[in-house]
């Protein structure tokens, strides 16, 4: 079995207006000195398989047909 992690983020230069309340909260909380937040999504996938480049190629088109909005959207694949 094989374990990956996908993590999309926005790209840069895409308005992130729930990183911007995250900013606002943490500054209301107290926490100065925090310059920006960019908010993402994590996916955590099991696959039923051992084939490393079979589950590259798989991420890949997951996150390109679904998981990720590629045109404001990065996204990276890490298998664990």
């Amino acid at each position: 079995m094989i374990t990956a992690r996908v993590t999309v983020t926005l790209k840069t230069g895409v308005l992130d207006p729930q990183g911007k309340a995250i900013e606002g909260a943490l500054a209301t909380l107290g926490f100065d000195g925090v310059d920006g937040v960019r908010q993402g999504k994590v996916f955590d996938i099991e696959l039923g398989h051992d084939d490393r480049r079979r589950a590259q190629t798989d991420l890949a088109a997951m996150c390109e047909k679904l998981l990720a909005n590629t045109v404001i959207e990065d996204y990276a694949v890490e298998i664990v």
